[in-house]
């Protein structure tokens, strides 16, 4: 049996208590969010609630849910989501073993052109005018095609084929007979499940967060994602505080302050939840992609 020294023992205590500073930091946030979502905003403002909820209510989601452009939002949200990480792979997947294969010719220069874009890129207004002139303007494709692959998901994916599909395996095949299309399909996608799992979450999230493209390109308010939905249930309910100030409307400013409150909160979670309920079926893929994808030549 293995015997620890005094400093594998001092390592492991700081080591520990660093981790769970760390998951403390991480957690009290959700906790707090998804308490104050459910409690009354009375205690959330006064401190009172500071952990668990205080004085339950569901009139936040209540309000939330009961806007039908919620539902177009997750639609839309899910659609674009969906699409944009099934292209985003099928470019991001060949380009990455393409560049990771040493047969390529003039290799380095793609690697440096695709860096090149890491450093400098063309900027908003020259974006928006390519893709007004591309006609994607109003479309599903101005928030799928403009990011549909970017340098740093290339580069990570080349480090990940490098290490993982080696030269033998892929003469082997070829000694077998089998063809260059037949080898990326067969023999390399079936062992390259981590880091397409890994890239899918990354762009997935992106996507489902996705704001500031929709704001910018999408005038039709069926077009509109989730959470520019979200923003327009936040900026009517604010505007509807200001208007009981001027106008002395039946319900009080007290009611609609906290109501504004419980939407604030109520509108993180369920921006967020679809995401956080995704995410453990792929975590054993993303922890072995990210660590084998995250060590550079």
């Amino acid at each position: 049996m293995r015997r620890f020294s005094l400093s594998d023992k001092t390592f492991d205590i700081i080591n520990t208590s660093f981790l769970l500073v760390i998951v403390v930091m991480i957690t009290y946030p959700l906790i707090f969010v998804l308490s104050a979502s459910i409690s009354d905003p009375l205690a959330v403002s006064s401190g009172e609630m500071w952990l668990w909820p205080t004085g339950i209510t569901f009139e936040g989601y209540q309000r939330v849910f009961e806007n039908d452009a919620i539902w177009t939002g997750y639609r839309n949200t899910i659609f674009y989501t969906v699409l944009g990480t099934i292209l985003h792979l099928i470019v991001l997947i060949p380009c990455g073993y393409a560049l990771s294969r040493k047969e390529l010719m003039a290799k380095t220069f793609f690697v440096w052109f695709i860096l090149f874009t890491m450093l400098f890129s063309g900027g908003l207004i020259p974006t928006y005018m390519v893709v007004k002139s591309l006609g994607m303007v109003d479309t599903v494709w101005a928030l799928v095609i403009p990011n549909i692959v970017g340098a740093w998901g290339i580069l990570v994916a080349r480090a990940f084929f490098k290490q993982t599909i080696p030269y033998e395996l892929v003469e082997a095949s070829k000694i077998d007979g089998a063809s260059d299309f037949a080898i990326f399909f067969k023999v390399v996608i079936p062992l390259s499940l981590p880091i397409i799992a890994v890239m899918a979450l990354f762009h997935g999230v992106g996507l489902w967060n996705q704001y500031f493209n929709a704001l910018i390109y999408l005038s039709d308010e069926n077009m509109f994602p989730l959470q520019l939905i979200l923003r327009q249930i936040l900026i009517v309910n604010e505007v509807g505080q200001e208007g009981a100030m001027e106008v002395g409307q039946l319900q009080s400013l007290v009611d609609q302050v906290k109501t504004a409150s419980l939407i604030k909160y109520a509108v993180m979670i369920v921006s967020s939840l679809p995401l956080l309920l995704i995410y453990p079926f792929l975590q054993r893929f993303f922890v072995k992609g990210v660590l084998i994808g995250s060590v550079k030549e």
